[in-house]
């Protein structure tokens, strides 16, 4: 079962997760990560350390969108490989509902 970055990620972009993945499979957008579904191992260690809690399994409730995203955009981002800076004011985000609508970018990180 595959892991994904889900909505929550949005604007909070903690990357607690990053650190933890022995795969390194996480993507870098502008303000949120997403994971490689083809490369993720499964092994579930980044769902605990997301503070913000939007990495969910591929099973959870709505996921299958969530799953097409991921898989996408790890193909158009650069890879993550250790944890930068969250934005600064990525707390404010955190439980925001409608981020997807409002605040997502298909631009790649910097």
């Amino acid at each position: 079962m595959t892991y994904l970055v889900t909505e929550n990620c949005i604007k909070c972009k903690y990357m607690d997760c990053v650190d933890v993945c022995p795969a390194d499979c996480f993507y870098e957008g502008q303000n949120m990560l997403v994971i490689d579904p083809s490369e993720c191992i499964h092994c579930g260690v980044c769902e605990p350390e997301c503070p913000a809690e939007a990495i969910k399994p591929e099973s959870a409730p709505g996921a299958e969108r969530w799953l097409e995203l991921n898989a996408k955009y790890a193909l158009d981002w650069p890879n993550i490989a250790g944890k930068k800076e969250p934005p600064a004011d990525g707390k404010s985000f955190d439980g925001m509902t409608g981020k997807f609508e409002k605040y997502f970018s298909p631009e790649p990180g910097l």
